[in-house]
Formats: structure tokens, C-alpha cells, sequence
């Protein structure tokens, strides 16, 4: 199993600093997913500034959330 967030920053371009419960801090790019229709709604800023650590990975709103293993595996160090 991967490890959890504990916490995020938002950078700008859709990006995200993202620290996890190993003590790794990694940087998660949301712009891959933008196309995906459940993700569109990240597109407009104010949104996707929204976004909170719960159950040990990133959420927004309306059910939009990403699974805290593709948030590992797809963010880079």
C-alpha cells in the first residue's frame, strides 16, 4: 500500500504540493486529467483551489477526488 496525503499546497497550472504520511513532500501535475469528464470542473481556479486532504487523499467538492494511489505513483519528487 502506498502511503497517505497529509497535506496539500496549490501551485499554480494545476499543480499541486502534496505531503504524504512517510514524510515525503511530491508535486501532483491535475493537468493530465483536466480532459476526463469528472475532472473538467477543476479547470476553473477558484474550484480547483478548493481542494482538502480527507481520508488520506485530495478532495473537492461534488465527489470529485483522486484515488491516494494514483496521487503517489503520478506525483514526481
Amino acid at each position: 500500500m502506498n502511503p497517505r496525503v497529509i497535506a496539500v499546497e496549490v501551485l499554480n497550472n494545476h499543480q499541486l504540493i502534496v505531503a504524504f504520511d512517510n514524510q515525503e513532500k511530491r508535486i501532483f501535475d491535475v493537468s493530465d486529467y483536466l480532459d476526463f469528464p469528472v475532472f473538467q470542473v477543476l479547470r476553473n481556479p477558484s474550484y480547483f483551489k478548493s481542494v482538502r486532504v480527507a481520508h488520506g487523499t485530495l478532495v473537492w467538492s461534488n465527489e470529485v477526488d483522486f484515488c491516494p494511489d494514483t496521487v503517489y505513483l503520478k506525483s514526481i519528487a
